[in-house]
């Protein structure tokens, strides 16, 4: 028991013990020592607390003030090794009261009114007898623990938080900071919610005066029957390579996190001697300056007490200088926390779009002027702003969403970005789960998790910044089954939110006022002639009519201008030449696919001159480069967003394939995605390359062959493989819409996705499919026969997410024909059998058919036993249901008269 614990027992001797007025100080305290060992419980049984102490809580005298709320911070304070925690923070005022500053209502919390102020204790006793309990501290244990008790307590993670440790305790407060850096998301961002940091004689560079050896030897003679874990003290010596990488692990986060910092260091020698109890040992230095102050640096400051290393965090009053002087420091970090921490986020923002900046975008400077006064969440304080381009297929309306990205961006760098795709609702579920990812969002790995409510609630915090969020092709409000778009969207007073849509009802729909609506035209003569001249030679555009005639023709359409640009400049043809193919195009072929290109609820008399451009340049297409041309057919059954490269048919070698793709990228048929292992397709290239294969009557043949590619390709949906299976999807789902329209065999294809949907916890969809597939191999039942294995396990699934739902009895009576099958195919010995035993019986259990389900899973267990052996994984499995099973028949008392049979 240290010095300052003794003199806590000074008042109860008040009470029992008479004092003569004479004595002085050192007399009594002579006195005092002799007395408290008679009364003095041992050092383990003196109330010693661990963990988190709430010392004062505003939050009990202001719960209805939101302002306190708002304004509400966290102070921690860490004591040090062979202290108490309670103790190491209570000084003595001028007639000996106890005075503890961190809840005194006359010191801290006066300061701080809306400052929640708890202390951190652990067991820290280095050395002494069998009822004191000494242990071995690890700094990575109680460093743990510290960030284990902040978890419980603080409901609230976004409040800010100041720490103050002192001695030993700073080091553990280091190493919960990196540990927190390092794992954000396991500890609630603690360290990303820290500003400020106050160190009371922290040993950074170790301890001066004593060697280990000395202390060691000191305590060892005052207390010879004790026991003293050397290794606790050997941490704060210079040398201690340990000690020298916690420092150098946190100073490592100060590079692009400097918080405030403030290191007191003693400036009187410490009474070592009177502390250890050893006469030998002189007073002296523990932690100077040198060793108690990190390197002057962004954020850290250093301020000298009048105090030894003992009392260095103790203070006698409210007027007490050192205590003031500590307060304005504290005080300072609080005022500007909130600052602080903005400024850091600030570092923090996400710019996650899907597209590289279109170095030849030109143009449209009225358009971007007006979002930039409508986009950036700045522009209205008090809601979550929504704007809207609107337009027909091509004219450019992603192309000025990416551009007005990069710029807000550029303009504002605190803002984050984020670019959804919601072509469908797979896509717009992919998008929110890599947001997800990055803004480090709990359970958004979790198979039944919902992506898009908890990427929503995320957003929709004020701790995630300030943000606007690009949701790209939302023509569909009705995405998603279980919920409009709209339910799924953030809101944020920070926040912002960019659609661009081809239907003016969608934007209608998504409640934006009509003036934040902006319907996007053609370019104008300036913009396309300088979009067309891209890349091209002067020899090229020399004839300025030719070109205003091309542009006409083009209807300044971008994505047609583009694609002619590009066809010009692998041909090194004229303009004039170009125009001269267009106007001696098959008129009656244009006509047809023009009306084909003709969307009746978007595109209504408008007409579709990209048709004629992409038909051009897909028959010199077809003639240099026929993989090309055979990847852009295969291309437009699949999905428009995020088509994986593996998905495509492989060319002769790797390189040919590669040429391939960057021929369909220079036309901008396909556009380049961040990531190069998948690419879009814009929609009315699609629609086009659609029309265009029906008219040739290859249709069937090229659906075919998708059908089959995608059915050898799509793998076995498993947890292990989800980001291929789940890249594949969208394009399964769309391929599956192909059913009835091929030469082929369609029912692996859709048996697979439904099973994507089971894995993806979506058991409606999944039943339907599965359903789907069911009857169609009934129809070939003929040929394959009902016992044929496929038709067994698609009958297993079905049962399975029946049962998901609830719906036992039906999928009883599947697992039971299913049994019946598995029975008469494969053997009542066989695994898969036993499995399906085991899973009709668990249908049994759900709707109390207890008896049964027993005698089910007693069958189950002896077939594995004979099968498999008692040993096997499989068996020990059934037996632990059983036992568990039986447990809780016993339990609920459901057992029947007289049974008590135990296996």
């Amino acid at each position: 028991m240290g010095f300052d614990s003794v003199l806590s027992y000074v008042a109860k001797l008040r009470k029992i013990v008479p004092l003569r007025a004479t004595m002085g100080f050192d007399s009594v305290l002579s006195y005092v020592v002799a007395q408290l060992r008679k009364i003095m419980p041992p050092r383990a049984t003196m109330g010693f607390d661990s963990g988190i102490k709430v010392l004062v809580d505003p939050a009990e005298h202001n719960a209805g003030d939101i302002r306190s709320v708002a304004e509400a911070v966290d102070i921690v304070a860490i004591h040090g090794i062979g202290a108490l925690p309670d103790d190491t923070w209570r000084g003595w005022g001028p007639d000996k009261e106890e005075v503890h500053w961190l809840k005194d209502p006359e010191m801290l919390p006066r300061a701080l009114p809306n400052a929640r102020i708890m202390r951190f204790g652990y067991k820290s006793a280095w050395y002494g007898s069998k009822e004191d309990k000494p242990k071995k501290t690890d700094v990575s244990d109680v460093a743990d623990m510290l960030l284990s008790a902040l978890e419980h307590h603080r409901h609230d993670i976004n409040r800010p938080i100041i720490f103050m440790a002192h001695s030993y305790g700073g080091l553990v407060l280091m190493q919960a900071l990196r540990r927190s850096f390092d794992d954000p998301d396991k500890w609630s961002r603690i360290f990303f919610h820290t500003a400020g940091l106050i160190f009371f004689g922290t040993p950074f560079r170790g301890r001066a005066g004593l060697t280990l050896e000395e202390i060691v030897n000191a305590v060892a003679w005052n207390n010879p029957d004790d026991k003293i874990y050397r290794e606790t003290m050997a941490l704060s010596v210079e040398e201690n390579p340990y000690l020298q990488d916690i420092l150098k692990r946190y100073t490592e986060t100060r590079i692009r996190h400097p918080i405030p910092l403030c290191c007191f260091y003693e400036t009187e020698p410490s009474p070592i001697g009177k502390t250890l109890k050893s006469p030998e040992v002189k007073d002296g230095y523990l932690v100077p300056e040198a060793a108690a102050c990190l390197d002057t640096s962004k954020g850290v400051k250093r301020q000298p007490l009048e105090r030894h290393h003992y009392n260095l965090q103790k203070f006698s009053g409210a007027s007490d200088p050192a205590y003031q002087a500590v307060e304005k420091e504290i005080v300072e970090m609080v005022n500007s926390a909130r600052e602080y921490l903005a400024e850091c986020s600030n570092e923090d923002r996400h710019f996650m779009v899907s597209f590289g900046r279109n170095e030849n975008f030109v143009g449209r400077e009225s358009i971007l002027r007006q979002l930039l006064k409508r986009i950036p969440p700045s522009a209205k304080k008090d809601t979550c702003q929504l704007t809207a381009l609107e337009g027909l297929g091509g004219i450019g309306k992603t192309q000025i969403a990416l551009e007005a990205a990069y710029r807000v961006r550029d303009e504002y760098p605190d803002c984050s970005v984020f670019w959804v795709p919601a072509v469908d609702a797979t896509s717009f579920e992919n998008a929110y789960r890599h947001i997800g990812r990055q803004l480090g969002v709990k359970r958004i790995e979790d198979d039944q998790a919902d992506v898009k409510m908890l990427v929503k609630d995320a957003l929709s915090h004020e701790s995630a910044g300030s943000w606007l969020m690009i949701v790209d092709n939302a023509d569909d409000l009705k995405l998603f089954a279980d919920a409009a778009l709209p339910n799924h969207l953030p809101f944020s007073r920070k926040g912002s939110i960019l659609f661009t849509t081809r239907s003016h009802g969608a934007a209608v729909g998504l409640d934006i006022p009509q003036k934040d609506i902006t319907t996007i035209t053609e370019m104008n003569d300036d913009e396309g002639t300088k979009l067309l001249r891209i890349g091209l030679k002067d020899h090229q555009v020399c004839n300025a009519e030719s070109i205003g005639r091309l542009l006409e023709f083009l209807a300044y359409l971008p994505l047609a201008i583009k694609q002619a640009s590009a066809y010009l400049a692998k041909t090194d043809m004229s303009v004039s030449k170009y125009l001269h193919h267009c106007q001696s195009s098959d008129r009656t072929m244009v006509k047809l696919l023009s009306k084909d290109f003709e969307d009746r609820n978007r595109y209504k008399n408008m007409n579709n001159p990209v048709a004629t451009t992409w038909l051009i340049s897909f028959d010199h297409i077809s003639l240099d480069y026929p993989l090309a041309a055979r990847y852009l057919k295969f291309i437009c059954y699949l999905a428009e967003k995020d088509i994986p490269v593996s998905l495509l048919p492989p060319g002769e070698d790797e390189l040919e394939a590669d040429e391939a793709i960057g021929i369909l990228k220079g036309y901008a048929f396909i556009m380049e995605r961040n990531k190069p292992d998948s690419f879009d397709v814009h929609r009315l290239v699609r629609l086009a390359m659609r029309n265009w294969l029906q008219e040739k009557e290859e249709w069937k043949e090229w659906a075919t062959k998708v059908f089959q590619r995608l059915t050898n390709e799509y793998p076995d949906p498993q947890h292990e493989n989800r980001g291929i299976w789940m890249s594949y999807l969208p394009h399964g789902q769309m391929v599956l819409e192909l059913r009835g329209e091929t030469a082929g065999e369609e029912t692996h294809l859709l048996f697979k996705v439904a099973w994507s949907y089971s894995m993806l916890g979506k058991y409606n969809e999944a039943e339907q499919m599965f359903r789907q597939t069911l009857e169609e191999l009934e129809l070939r039942e003929p040929v394959l026969g009902k016992k044929h294995p496929f038709i067994l396990a698609n009958m297993n699934n079905l049962a399975g997410v029946l049962e998901r739902q609830g719906k036992y009895e039906e999928a009883e009576q599947m697992h039971r024909q299913t049994l019946e099958l598995m029975e008469q195919v494969l053997g009542k010995e066989h695994p898969g059998t036993l499995a399906n035993m085991s899973n009709l019986a668990g249908a049994l259990v759900r709707q109390g058919k207890y008896e049964e389900a027993e005698q089910i899973l007693r069958q189950t267990l002896e077939l594995r036993e004979w099968v498999l052996g008692t040993e096997h994984p499989d068996t020990l499995g059934i037996q632990e249901n059983l036992d568990a099973y039986l447990k809780a028949k016993m339990d609920e008392g459901l057992w029947p008269s007289g049974d008590r049979t135990a296996l």
